[in-house]
């Protein structure tokens, strides 16, 4: 009796094929992997069968890596395509005042802000405003803060337009260093691009990585 399906199988098994040296089991379509399987259970000893259980989970495997490999490409032409539009978005950014992760701000005519935030609780803390010819221009000093963000403004005529560094110190109670990050101001001059594809923008001469960006405005 002819079971349908596997006696063609088991017929078309009986010719051999050959294929190269290093062959990718996993680019085996379906009717092809039965074919092999039939034909490995029909030729084997019956008195030392063969477990086939690895060539199974062996080819399971293989597929699982096709399957991995096919995402990890998508990926990649993805990412492709983000870092092409890149520069064309972040163009968007020029003319404008952006906030980013970064020790320096935008004066305007003496005026300008930033902001510093505290990873811990703080007794101390030592704000100084430093001019791009290096001299201190304003040192603040706030005392007793928790942990979080705070604004600073500068209102100093002296200052002009241009860009001034921030630094920023804070001691906890028991007289350790906290962590300060601080937050400035930007105006966008232009973005470049590099061979490796990092987008930066442009500003006062320094340049900002576009994931540094954290808000427009200011």
């Amino acid at each position: 009796m002819k079971i349908n399906g596997i006696d063609g199988l088991l017929e078309s098994s009986r010719e051999v094929k050959v294929v190269p040296a290093g062959y990718d089991n996993s680019k085996m379509g379906r009717e092809d992997f039965l074919k092999v399987l039939l034909a490995d259970i029909q030729w084997q000893d019956p008195l030392e069968a063969k477990d086939i259980s690895e060539f199974i989970n062996n080819t399971v495997k293989l597929r699982e890596l096709e399957v991995l490999n096919s995402f990890e490409n998508s990926v990649s032409g993805l990412k492709s395509v983000f870092d092409s539009y890149a520069l064309f978005f972040s163009s968007s950014f020029i003319g404008k005042k952006v906030i980013f992760e970064g020790n320096s701000t935008y004066v305007e005519n003496g005026k300008g802000k930033f902001s510093f935030s505290l990873e811990g609780s703080a007794k101390e803390v030592v704000v100084t405003v430093i001019d791009s010819e290096g001299n201190v221009v304003e040192r603040k000093v706030f005392s007793n803060l928790s942990p979080g963000e705070y604004p600073v403004e500068i209102e100093n005529p002296d200052l002009g337009t241009g860009y001034v560094t921030v630094q920023v110190s804070a001691v906890s109670p028991d007289g350790k260093n906290v962590d300060v990050s601080v937050k400035g101001i930007a105006l966008v001059d232009r973005i470049e691009k590099d061979a490796d594809g990092t987008v930066y923008a442009v500003a006062g001469g320094e340049r900002i990585p576009i994931d540094k960006i954290v808000g427009i405005g200011g």
